[in-house]
């Protein structure tokens, strides 16, 4: 008997009991928006809070429990929102507050809770508090990290730390005096000793929890604070430690605290208000402390999304992971994919065999004991999209641009292995040199866009189509394409390094009405970083030496490098290739922006995903989408799948691994197991029960399975 690879219309009258408690965050599987990609209800070829409400029906029907928000809020856009000037109001980019308020109270109405981010290690050099500091007005700069420079003059910078992004941390203001940002020049670190600080963002916090938002993603919540003196570290290529060794700047024991008191915020409201943290650590042990009963909720757990087709890796990262948040009592959560590394289907290989192994992936995550984040797209089994034209990208990370030098004094000591090059603002004004925000893992600094044009980049594999369409979801009724998005060409302005940046873009470079509402120069890919060897957080997120294979040859070469131009190791830290996974989703229709809006979209589409929209996979049995619909109703109904601790077990987790053939992993559950053929070719072994669902067809008897290649099937008993 062969078993097809999904069942549609199975039972759900059973719901795990957390779901409905206030324990929901324990097994919830929580979808992450990023808003400028979802849905554009304006037709400015930008997503918008409105376009995110008019498709909330497509994610309760898809079957979470939760949707976290990318950044919104008021901000200069150096990069997607996350350098916050306003923590609480809406860009208007995205909309306006009642925007907001209305789509908490329809996301509520549908059975799904709402996340948003907070960005609390840094804010906008637009901030009123920073452009006070920058004022000189009395007390200002004591709310940042401001210190004045060594060297005879000063003129060296305070210690020898380094931007997640490449090069130095720190900026020289006009006076003198430096600040120090771990992220862009545009992201100030905030100083979290100082009173004020922890009294804002108590305010902020409280502002949308009054709003009616169910819990934070809390950025960066492992780098408020600072070792005392602000130690130097010794070496360079920081970035790459990152999650691998302890750093003066990150996971300090004193963000403990910050996290204790929001936990005692969030308790007293009602409704199981969470914070989730997005924390790097050396180990899952130092970890799993911002997951203890009186600190955050949850805590994402990288290490899975970096874990290599292997199954030995996997079980590894699976076994420590659990043992390390069942210690403290706290779920674990699993995550593939988001908005800062490359799409999963092309991370595993990309083409036929990448899909298969990304369907395969995401049942295994989905089966695993604890909570589950998926990102948008990722149930249309949407590859990387790695043929941008240079002129569309928008990761500020991208543009690797010329960096003035500050002058060295002769025979003053250095203070570390490099001195990078470092920008000289001008006079009373903040540095204007583009810069860039953060999610889930580290970025890149960026620079004006270079003179020199890029040359094209390599095609990566794509998928194939998904299936016939049968017609749109109601939903999507009369969301139909606008025409195929014009190709973005390179302004003639573009090139001119005096012209005016406001940060990561917000006009549609794909066409359509409200296009360019926010000038934005051209992009350009400088030299990029050494990622062989990496073990920090870009081997971790995808954007180590398998991610590169997205990377055009430019990137490796240096293309357009200058003497004045930064280059490797001072330029060490993300690739800019983060627009891949961020251009917007397909809904319906035969060509570009495929129901995205309107109009165009901010990135161009490529012209294959017609046949991967989500009208084009809905009731075809073998799709991506309606594979993880299956497997999301199902871990709804099957008791032994969600929470841990369902049904008794030797393991805390309810789980067991059970002998396999090699290349194969086999666990169960109560009344649940779960098989992964990680092997390119057929394994066949007893069938571990009945066969509820697959990514791909297997052949049973009943008393033996033929397991497809690169497969996961789940059985019960």
């Amino acid at each position: 008997m062969t078993h097809e690879s999904t069942a549609v219309g199975l039972a759900s009258a059973y719901s795990n009991a957390t779901t409905a408690s206030g324990d929901w965050w324990r097994d919830a599987v929580i979808y992450q928006v990023y808003v400028r990609s979802f849905a554009d209800s304006d037709g400015d070829g930008i997503g918008d809070l409105r376009g995110v409400r008019s498709r909330l029906p497509h994610l309760a029907r898809l079957g979470v429990d939760a949707v976290w928000l990318t950044p919104f809020y008021v901000s200069p856009q150096a990069d997607g929102g996350y350098d916050v000037a306003d923590y609480r109001a809406v860009d208007p980019l995205f909309g306006d507050l009642a925007d907001a308020d209305e789509l908490v109270r329809a996301a509520h109405e549908l059975g799904l809770r709402v996340i948003v981010d907070v960005v609390p290690n840094h804010t906008s050099e637009q901030h009123p508090w920073f452009r006070a500091a920058l004022a000189g007005e009395p007390g200002a700069r004591e709310r940042y990290l401001f210190r004045r420079g060594r060297g005879t003059d000063g003129s060296l910078p305070p210690n020898d730390w380094e931007s997640i992004f490449g090069g130095p941390a720190w900026t020289r203001v006009a006076d003198g005096e430096w600040y120090l940002h771990l992220f862009a020049p545009e992201q100030p670190d905030l100083d979290w000793t100082h009173p004020e600080v922890t009294a804002e963002f108590d305010s902020v916090l409280r502002f949308w929890l009054d709003l009616g938002v169910d819990g934070f993603r809390i950025d960066v919540a492992h780098g408020m604070v600072k070792a005392d003196g602000l130690p130097d570290i010794g070496r360079g290529a920081q970035a790459t430690l990152i999650g691998a060794e302890p750093l003066p700047f990150f996971d300090q024991d004193g963000v403990h605290e910050i996290h204790r008191s929001w936990r005692r915020l969030l308790d007293s409201y009602e409704g199981a208000r969470i914070g989730v943290a997005e924390a790097w650590a050396p180990s899952s042990e130092r970890l799993a402390l911002y997951v203890r009963p009186d600190e955050l909720h949850q805590a994402f757990n990288f290490r899975f999304l970096n874990c290599p087709w292997d199954p030995a890796a996997m079980r590894t990262v699976i076994d420590e992971s659990l043992s390390a948040t069942t210690a403290v009592g706290a779920p674990t959560t699993w995550v593939l994919s988001n908005h800062d590394v490359v799409r999963h289907v092309t991370r595993y290989g990309g083409g036929p065999r990448g899909l298969a192994r990304a369907r395969a992936a995401a049942m295994l995550m989905l089966s695993l004991p604890g909570s589950a984040y998926l990102y948008q797209g990722e149930e249309l089994g949407l590859p990387e999209v790695s043929d941008l034209p240079p002129a569309s990208r928008q990761d500020p990370a991208f543009r690797r641009g010329r960096r003035q030098q500050i002058p060295v004094p002769a025979g003053a000591p250095a203070p570390g292995p490099a001195t990078p090059g470092i920008i000289a603002p001008r006079p009373g004004e903040p540095p204007t040199r583009p810069g860039a925000g953060i999610g889930n893992g580290p970025e890149a600094d960026a620079g004006p866009a270079p003179e020199q044009p890029l040359a094209p980049q390599a095609h990566a594999p794509t998928q194939p189509q998904a299936g016939a369409s049968t017609g749109p979801e109601p939903e999507t009724q009369g969301q139909t394409g606008a025409g195929p998005a014009p190709e973005p060409q390179l302004p003639p302005e573009a090139n001119d390094p005096t012209r005016p940046e406001t940060g990561s873009g917000t006009g549609s470079q794909a066409g359509g009405p409200g296009a360019g509402t926010r000038p934005q120069a051209a992009t350009d890919c400088g030299p990029a970083p050494e990622a062989q060897g990496q073990t920090g957080p870009e081997a971790e997120a995808g954007i180590g030496p398998q991610a590169r294979a997205c990377c055009g040859p430019e990137a490796e070469t240096g293309a357009g490098a200058g003497p004045d131009l930064l280059t490797a190791p001072e330029a060490e830290g993300q690739d800019g290739l983060r627009d891949g996974c961020r251009v917007p989703i397909p809904w319906a229709g035969a060509e570009p922006p495929y129901g995205f809006g309107p109009a165009g979209s901010w990135l161009p589409q490529p012209p294959e995903w017609a046949g991967l929209s989500v009208a084009a996979q809905t009731g075809d049995p073998h799709s991506t989408l309606e594979l993880y619909r299956a497997a999301l109703e199902l871990r709804r109904a099957m008791p032994g799948l969600g929470a841990p601790g369902a049904g008794p077990s030797p393991d805390p987790s309810g789980m067991r691994w059970l002998p396999s053939p090699d290349g194969v992993l086999l666990f169960t559950r109560p009344g649940f197991a779960c098989t992964l053929n990680t092997r390119p070719e057929p394994v066949e072994l007893p069938a571990p029960g009945r066969p509820v669902l697959s990514s791909a067809p297997v052949e049973t008897d009943g008393r033996t399975v033929r397991l497809p290649p690169d497969s996961c099937t789940w059985w019960a008993f």
